[in-house]
C-alpha cells in the first residue's frame, strides 16, 4: 500500500507568473492572510465554481468578470479569514472595490483582477484592510519558489500544511510547466469545485481550449473525493495560462501531454487535501467496480463515503462491512445484493452479499493504517471509479464546533 502524496512536492515554476503574500489583519492570529499572483502580460483563463446555491460575493464577481473579459486575467487576489458570503450587496461592493483598486495599480480594468475569499460566512469583508496592503503585495511579487510558498500559506484556514504540486513536460523543443496550489481541509465534497484551487501553466491556449481540459482533469481527481459531504459557498478551481512557453495546445500531442500533466497535478492536490482533512486519521481509497456506468459508480461511492456509521467505523478501524453493504443498498441504484462483494485491503469480507470467512485482526490492522484500500464490486457492468474519502473523528467535531470562536 503506497502512501498519499503530501506537499511540498518539488516546486516547478511556470513562466509568466509572480507570487506574493502579506498579513492584512483579517485573521485574528496575525498570520499572512492576503495573497496575490500576477501574470505580467496577462493570462487566459478557465474556471469551475461551486454548485451551492448560496454563492459568495467573490464567486459572483469572478464569474461575471471572466464573462466580461472573455477569459482574460491579469491578477488573482485571495484573502483568507473571511468568506465574504451572505453579506448582501455590500459584500459585492467590497469585492468590486478591491478589484478596482488593484486594477488601477496594475493599469488594467477591474474585471481582469480575479477575486477569491475563504473563511467565516456572514461577516462583512474588511476591504479597507485589503486595499491598504495592495502596494505591499505588489512590491513583494516574486517569480520564485519562496513566493509560491508564501501564497500557499496565506490562503490556508484550517489546513495544517500547504498543498502544492507541479509537473514539467517537453512539447517539441519547448518545456511546459503546470503548477497547482490549493487549500482545503473541510467542507470538501465533489460538486466541482470543492475548494480553492489555482492552476498555472505557461502553455499557449485560449479559454475555449482550456475549459474542456480542466473539466477532464477534475473529473477523476477533485471531483472524486469527499471529506464531510459539505459543499462550500466559495469554492473555485481557476486555471491560468500565460502562453510564455510558446507551446500551443492546438497541437494534438501538446494537448494530450498538457491534459495528462494537469490531471496529475489535480490528483496530487486531491490526495493532499484529503490527507489533511480536519481530524482525519485514516484516508480511504474506495474503489467501486463493475457498475453499469461511471455515474452509477460515483453515486455508490458517495453514499458510502457520506455514511456517518461507515465513517465512524473507519475511525475505529472496525471492519464492519455490513455498514458498507447497507449504504450500497440505499444509494438508489437497483443493485442485486446477492452479487455484491466487499474487499478490505487484500481480504474479501463479503461474498455474494453475505459474510465470508476472513481474518478480523488482519482487517483491523489494515484499516488502522493511514491509508486503506476498500473495494466494492457490484457485478453489474464494466465501469469503475476511484474515490478518496476519510474517517470521521472527534477531532473533526472539535475543530468545527470551535471554528468561529
Amino acid at each position: 500500500m503506497t502512501s498519499l502524496r503530501r506537499s511540498p512536492e518539488k516546486i516547478r515554476l511556470p513562466l509568466g507568473f509572480s507570487f506574493s503574500a502579506v498579513a492584512a489583519g483579517i485573521k485574528v492570529s496575525g498570520r499572512p492572510d492576503l495573497a496575490l499572483v500576477e501574470s505580467a502580460t496577462g493570462a487566459t483563463a478557465a474556471a469551475l465554481f461551486t454548485k451551492n446555491r448560496v454563492v459568495a460575493a467573490p464567486v459572483q464577481v469572478g464569474r461575471a468578470s471572466l464573462l466580461l473579459t472573455g477569459g482574460r486575467v491579469r491578477a488573482v487576489i485571495v484573502n483568507s479569514g473571511n468568506a465574504n458570503c451572505a453579506t448582501g450587496r455590500a459584500g459585492i461592493q467590497d469585492c468590486e472595490r478591491v478589484c478596482r483598486e488593484a486594477g488601477n495599480l496594475f493599469g488594467v480594468p477591474a474585471a481582469e483582477v480575479f477575486p477569491s475569499s475563504t473563511g467565516i460566512i456572514g461577516v462583512r469583508l474588511p476591504s479597507e484592510k485589503i486595499r491598504v496592503k495592495l502596494p505591499d503585495l505588489m512590491a513583494a511579487l516574486s517569480a520564485s519558489k519562496r513566493g509560491v510558498l508564501a501564497f500557499a500559506h496565506a490562503i490556508m484556514t484550517t489546513d495544517t500544511r500547504p498543498k502544492i504540486a507541479s509537473v514539467r513536460f517537453q512539447a517539441a523543443s519547448q518545456a511546459v510547466t503546470v503548477l497547482g496550489i490549493a487549500k482545503g481541509a473541510g467542507m470538501i465534497h465533489p460538486q466541482l469545485a470543492t475548494m480553492l484551487v489555482y492552476l498555472f501553466t505557461d502553455v499557449d491556449a485560449s479559454p475555449r481550449e482550456l475549459h474542456p481540459v480542466l473539466r477532464e482533469a477534475c473529473d477523476d481527481s477533485l471531483n472524486c473525493m469527499s471529506i464531510d459531504g459539505d459543499t462550500s459557498t466559495n469554492d473555485t478551481v481557476l486555471l491560468l495560462a500565460s502562453g510564455a512557453s510558446g507551446a500551443r495546445v492546438k497541437d494534438v500531442r501538446t494537448r494530450n501531454k498538457f491534459s495528462a500533466a494537469l490531471t496529475a497535478v489535480c490528483q496530487s492536490l486531491a490526495e493532499q487535501i484529503v490527507s489533511d482533512g480536519e481530524g482525519v486519521q485514516h484516508v480511504i481509497r474506495l474503489f467501486v467496480e463493475q457498475a453499469t456506468s461511471r455515474e452509477e459508480a460515483l453515486l455508490v461511492a458517495r453514499t458510502i463515503a457520506h455514511s456517518l456509521l461507515v465513517k465512524t467505523a473507519w475511525a475505529g478501524a472496525d471492519p464492519n462491512w455490513g455498514r458498507i453493504l447497507a449504504a450500497v443498498g440505499r444509494c438508489g441504484v437497483p443493485i442485486d445484493p446477492s452479487r455484491v462483494q466487499i474487499v478490505i485491503g487484500s481480504q474479501k469480507v463479503c461474498r455474494n452479499g453475505v459474510a465470508c470467512a476472513f481474518n478480523q485482526q488482519q482487517a483491523h490492522r489494515t484499516l488502522a493504517q493511514p491509508v486503506c484500500d476498500i473495494r466494492v464490486q457490484l457485478r453489474r457492468g464494466q465501469h469503475s471509479v476511484r474515490f478518496l474519502t476519510t474517517d470521521l473523528t472527534a477531532e473533526y467535531v472539535r475543530i468545527n464546533a470551535d471554528y468561529s470562536t
